[in-house]
């Protein structure tokens, strides 16, 4: 088994569903506060951490072009690196899809780039092996896309479809 084609193929599963969910998301609910963090700021948090996480390391790390400094935080937890954000204006669909699509291709060759054995994710505060971080790194999208799912189908009705692999 090759653990670099298992890890791709879970990184666009997920985002394949992660897309469905900012695809499907009608207009009025894209920037609602009703549920709050708003559907775009979930949207865009998870894509800038799926961008960090696939770098060897923190300093690796190249900012997409349109990032807004410190949009990426969600509210304060008790763990670096998390926040109160500074929200302004709020990211519009066409610019999240095109976060996603810059995330999903650079998968392959980032998870290529990859030195899985590491005993250091490279993240300070997190204290994982690579491959345990990136599973984990999987999983936060994963965690978000479900979480959008389920706005969607309560405000909505729309269901999202399952991808087992990408």
């Amino acid at each position: 088994m090759n653990v670099q084609s298992a890890l791709k193929g879970q990184y666009h599963a997920a985002l394949a569903m992660l897309k469905q969910t900012i695809e499907k998301c009608p207009d009025d609910l894209w920037t609602s506060q009703g549920q709050s963090p708003a559907f775009w700021r979930v949207a865009y948090h998870t894509l800038f951490y799926t961008h960090l996480y696939l770098q060897p390391d923190e300093k690796a790390f190249r900012a997409w072009d349109h990032a807004r400094k410190e949009y990426q935080f969600l509210g304060p937890v008790p763990w670096p690196p998390h926040r109160e954000p500074k929200i302004g204006e709020p990211y519009t669909k066409p610019q999240i899809l095109e976060y996603w699509q810059l995330c999903d291709t650079m998968v392959d060759a980032a998870v290529d780039r990859l030195d899985l054995d590491a005993p250091q994710c490279g993240f300070p505060w997190y204290k994982l092996p690579k491959l345990d971080h990136q599973i984990n790194n999987i999983r936060h999208i994963q965690h978000h896309a479900a979480l959008l799912s389920g706005r969607l189908r309560l405000a909505a009705g729309l269901d999202i479809g399952w991808v087992g692999f990408g």
